[in-house]
């Protein structure tokens, strides 16, 4: 694979990553949810996201990490790069040991007859999702702002 078609690879991939897991938290807040809406819509989402989203996530990292590694011509965009893996690292291990733990807690609830701490559960879980979307959004950023061509001037203008 050459590297303009692992560049728009990442950034596609990440994109949709990241998009999910801020459409997630700008639309799907469950704040105000009953027990079982949550659970129902919560369930829902863990059969539907929790291989899918990690394993996207995972081929971003590698992605980002062979292009880090191409870039040794260009430091400011294998530093870039080298923070969209920190950041993509830290959305995983929110993933993996903050979420996941309790998504498995959850696919095992009854949604007509959740636990008592349902409520304080569904909130920590929001906690993490928030922490992993921020980490993930400045990983894009950082990823954008590696791979997208540089310009001397603004577009419109003679350089």
């Amino acid at each position: 694979m050459g590297t303009g078609a692992a560049r728009f690879i990442l950034l596609l991939l990440l994109s949709l990553v990241v998009g999910t897991t801020f459409g997630v938290w700008a639309g799907f807040n469950p704040s105000s949810l009953s027990a079982t809406a949550y659970v129902e819509q919560q369930q829902n989402a863990i059969r539907s996201l929790n291989t899918l989203l990690p394993a996207m996530g995972a081929a971003c990292i590698l992605l980002a990490g062979w292009l880090a590694f191409q870039a040794k011509g260009d430091p400011q965009m294998r530093y870039l790069l080298i923070g969209t893996i920190v950041c993509l690292v830290i959305a995983a291990l929110v993933t993996r040991f903050g979420n996941q733990p309790i998504n498995a807690e959850v696919m095992t609830w009854n949604p007509q007859s959740p636990p008592a701490n349902w409520a304080q559960l569904r909130d920590t879980w929001w906690q993490w999702h928030v922490i992993r979307t921020l980490a993930g959004i400045l990983g894009l950023a950082l990823a954008l702002f590696a791979l997208l061509p540089r310009s001397a001037s603004p577009p419109g203008h003679a350089g």
